[in-house]
């Protein structure tokens, strides 16, 4: 039975703890793992967070499997807390809810993404649009 992408977008929340920007801020003070997964493009236009890790979309799970060969040095078991983030919150929502597919059940995403970030005033650099 198809689905919308607001069927599959809501079931993906479903599984996550969401945080707000100053969560996820203080989250990655204390050790988690920020990944923007917005294109180069997007990035350049809106900015970036110092820091973060830059892992494309269409690359993040091979990244993120502990089992994979492909792996980031960081991806070294299931237990990491990732935070993922995209421009506005909802694609981060469904690659967050893959790396839980994985095994990685700390996973979330930010809600409203990068622009809620920068909205909050937290640390971001760079940007031709801002």
């Amino acid at each position: 039975m198809a689905q919308t992408i607001d069927d599959i977008l809501a079931a993906a929340r479903a599984r996550l703890d969401r945080v707000r920007p100053d969560e996820a801020h203080a989250e990655a003070g204390a050790g988690a793992v920020l990944v923007d997964i917005r294109p180069a493009a997007q990035r350049a236009e809106e900015g970036e967070i110092p820091g973060a890790l830059i892992v494309e979309r269409n690359v993040l799970e091979w990244r993120f499997d502990p089992a994979c060969d492909a792996r980031l040095p960081v991806a070294t078991g299931h237990d990491l807390r990732v935070i993922v983030f995209c421009s506005e919150g909802y694609t981060s929502s469904l690659a967050a809810a893959s790396l839980h597919d994985l095994g990685l059940t700390r996973a979330t995403d930010i809600v409203g993404g990068f622009k809620a970030w920068r909205a909050a005033g937290l640390p971001a650099t760079g940007g031709t649009g801002h």
